[in-house]
């Protein structure tokens, strides 16, 4: 049977079902903010109402109950609530903050917009996480903290990291855009650093449209976070700080999460259990069939850890296959439909994830805010920084979101038989 990609017929044509996890509940949430007449009670100045309306503590008060955290702080993105937890920590010209290089490119940003420069330590090969020797090969007297990252859904090494951590007096960042209901040791993704951030983009597991939430257990580390989220340099005077030290950062943004967007989180918060029990069952039913295949080979999940598969990834093997990976791929989307609502994506399977951050002309030029705060430092970044994200990345990564909720057995049956057929007819992609 001829491949599509070389003009034969496509294995599916019908789009794969939407990832729509907005209902009837969303819908009555967000009525009832618009029959209140208040889609936002922000102040910023000091004032009760510096702390948002009733759906946005609503949210935090329920959030942190939920995942057992003491304080959570809704904001408009996740990016915002890296920004925030960043400017929590002190972070100032010159400050070292390592961090994976594989990752959205906020979580490295976000040190730079405080003049601090991210220090990229190599990945994990099984899981992919930031590898905690690496971190401390990178760690010098201007390291301040780490941010690790839960790729795909799965929680980093926190065991290490956190000795690491505390051996060298520093604070850890948990980005867990990817992982919330994650677990490691039986203690939610996102609680397992000093500050976590949860994301509720719309392409997340649960969503408000945008939207991001920061928690902690350090009643500081929070009122700071609070601070910066609501304009705090016209705060700070009437809540009598005096100290020069207490008002290190305290330039403030608007990083504001509206009423409706609580409601629907709220929602939306109530759903996760269901919707990531879901995506597990379908992976491991998937799985089952992509065993099966030579070339492929299905990554572990961490001792003690429970995936929340915010994407599924499988690593490729081209010595087995006879051909690149990428050429592989590019043979099984040619035989697969998009996905409703996601048309403008094609089809939700790809070869990599992220270009390595420290490969971008932000990092190769060493331009941001002029030169600085790359003037602040003498460290390159270059080719071969980290050889194992690298690796992964350009040569053995493939990720899909073909698993998620709303993704029948039938449907997944036709994205693994994609696979077969350019398996079994590999020869024309010689």
């Amino acid at each position: 049977m001829q491949l599509a990609i070389n003009g034969g017929k496509k294995l599916r044509d019908k789009p794969f079902p939407a990832y729509n996890t907005i209902g009837k509940e969303e819908e009555e949430a967000v009525l009832r903010v618009l029959r209140s007449g208040k889609l936002s009670t922000y102040i910023g100045s000091w004032h009760d109402d510096f702390y948002g309306g009733t759906e946005v503590r609503a949210l935090e008060k329920e959030w942190a109950e939920y995942f057992g955290a003491k304080h959570a702080i809704s904001v408009n993105s996740a990016t915002s609530g890296l920004y925030a937890a960043v400017g929590a920590l002190g972070i100032t010209a010159g400050d070292e903050v390592i961090v994976s290089p594989y990752t959205m490119s906020a979580s490295a940003t976000a040190i730079l917009l405080y003049g601090g420069i991210p220090v990229f330590a190599d990945i994990e090969e099984e899981f992919f996480c930031i590898d905690p020797k690496s971190v401390e090969s990178k760690i010098t007297s201007k390291t301040k903290a780490i941010m690790a990252v839960d790729i795909f859904g799965q929680p980093s090494d926190y065991r290490a990291l956190r000795e690491i951590a505390d051996k060298h007096n520093l604070k850890i960042i948990e980005d867990c855009a990817q992982a919330p209901y994650a677990k490691l040791d039986g203690k939610f993704a996102g609680t397992l650093g000093d500050i976590g951030i949860f994301s509720l983009n719309y392409h997340k597991h649960i969503h408000s449209g945008e939207g991001g939430i920061v928690v902690t257990n350090s009643d500081e580390l929070a009122f700071k976070i609070q601070l910066i989220r609501n304009h705090a340099e016209v705060v700070i005077g009437a809540k009598g700080y005096k100290e020069k030290s207490e008002l290190h950062n305290m330039l403030g943004f608007n990083y504001r999460m509206t009423e409706i967007e609580a409601s629907i989180a709220r929602v939306q918060l109530l759903k996760l259990k269901d919707l990531v029990e879901q995506r597990v069952e379908n992976v491991l039913y998937m799985e089952e069939r992509f065993k099966k295949m030579p070339f492929l080979k299905v990554p572990p999940i961490r001792d003690g850890a429970a995936h929340s598969y915010y994407v599924h990834i499988l690593v490729f093997d081209e010595k087995i296959a006879g051909v690149h990976r990428n050429r592989f791929i590019d043979a099984v989307k040619a035989e697969l439909p998009p996905t409703i609502m996601r048309d403008d994506s094609a089809v939700l399977l790809s070869y990599g994830y992220v270009k390595p951050l420290y490969l971008q002309p932000l990092y190769q030029e060493k331009i941001c805010f002029g030169e600085y705060p790359f003037n602040h430092t003498e460290r390159e970044y270059k080719k071969g920084d980290c050889p194992v994200c690298e690796d992964m990345h350009y040569n053995k990564i493939i990720t899909h979101e073909l698993m998620r909720p709303g993704m029948s057995r039938d449907d997944m049956d036709d994205v693994v038989r994609a696979f077969e057929k350019v398996w079994e007819n590999r020869g024309e992609l010689s």
